[in-house]
């Protein structure tokens, strides 16, 4: 009997993957220390996980201004580069394949995290969302607007940190332009009221996206990239749909084909968008005319879902986030159509060994 198509191996850009199955990237909060330096403890997590077809990292800083979590590793020092590298030996020595996901906050930040100072964004409006700070989650405030030289110095860190993953052995990077962060921040016009070339038009909203791309020549394969993007995000992480949302992100994904990228990684709705009239209720589906590469959909899939998703060719691989939090195994899992561990929520963004490397495999 041949092995269900969740499990079959893919060409993925310039690698083979072992399966259809894709961790997804979920930030996790352990890189307490000077520097937020990948450890031990993080290497472990993820070679725990490394049966993945792909791990995608947790979203990982290109620059302090890009910070919007506590213990968040970054991307952006030769420590933080030195520590990925255990990562990504310890999941390679599983027989992993694993991509860092390149993340700048934008808005959804605070002045905690950056000495005082305003977090940066495309306008000078306020998410009404919340930051994580070491008081917890608190309120968000009006940002700085990024200057043409901010936003400039963002491109070239989103470049250094693809240089820096490079360096630590990934086998390529994500970059994360959707969930209400800085780059989705410049595709909507709810946060986006710039006047000059980086605001207005669909072309100038989504300019720098393509600018980080165009600047990664030279220094990535582009069939080692990867997109995300979250088209029907509404009422969450301070965005908002209007008229011109979708016909943006069709814009961006239908240009995206010019590039030979490894994948474009979409998100269904975060919410109920049914009665939204600007939303796309089924993303994959949608989108799927609109990319010719590989496509990767994410949000609540379970193995049944997954396998259908793909048969009926709207996606190729499944992302799964919580699941894998709690079941380090689970590609063997779904394979035996065994029963999952429960993940305490609790301990998502701790910064201990418990709810972290402790979730017990089946062999166990």
């Amino acid at each position: 009997m041949s092995k269900s198509i969740l499990f079959q191996p893919y060409t993925l850009g310039s690698s083979i993957i072992k399966n259809r199955m894709v961790m997804a990237p979920m930030t996790r909060s352990r890189s307490n220390n000077e520097g937020n330096v990948p450890t031990a403890l993080t290497a472990e997590y993820y070679a725990q996980r490394a049966t993945a077809g792909l791990i995608v990292s947790e979203g990982t800083f290109v620059s302090t201004k890009a910070v919007g979590f506590i213990n968040v590793p970054g991307i952006y020092s030769a420590a933080q580069t030195e520590g990925w590298k255990l990562v990504t030996k310890a999941v390679h020595e599983k027989g992993g394949t694993i991509f860092a996901q390149l993340w700048h906050t934008g808005r959804l930040s605070h002045p905690d995290l950056h000495n005082g100072e305003l977090p940066h964004a495309p306008s000078a409006l306020n998410p009404f969302a919340k930051a994580y700070t070491n008081d917890g989650f608190v309120d968000t405030v009006v940002p700085k607007e990024m200057t043409i030289e901010d936003i400039k110095q963002t491109v070239l860190d989103f470049k250094s940190g693809a240089k820096n993953a490079i360096a630590a052995g990934f086998d390529g990077v994500e970059l994360h332009a959707a969930n209400g962060y800085l780059l989705q921040q410049f595709f909507n016009g709810y946060s986006n009221h710039r006047s000059d070339e980086y605001g207005g038009s669909i072309e100038n909203k989504s300019r720098i996206l393509f600018e980080i791309l165009d600047a990664l020549e030279g220094v990535i394969d582009y069939a080692k990239v990867g997109v995300r993007l979250n088209p029907s995000l509404h009422n969450a992480q301070g965005m908002m749909l209007d008229e011109e949302t979708i016909p943006t992100y069709e814009y961006i994904i239908n240009k995206l084909n010019d590039y030979g990228l490894a994948y474009i990684h979409l998100t269904e709705p975060f919410t109920d968008v049914s009665e939204i009239p600007f939303a796309v209720t089924e993303v994959a589906k949608h989108f799927r005319p609109f990319y010719k590469g590989t496509l990767i959909i994410n949000k609540s899939f379970t193995k049944e879902t997954g396998i259908k998703v793909i048969e009926d060719g709207y996606a190729d691989l499944v992302a799964y986030g919580v699941p894998f939090i709690a079941n380090p195994d689970l590609v063997a899992r779904f394979e035996t159509d065994s029963p999952l561990n429960t993940p305490d929520q609790t301990t998502f963004y701790t910064d201990t060994v418990k709810g972290y490397t402790d979730y017990p495999a089946m062999a166990e």
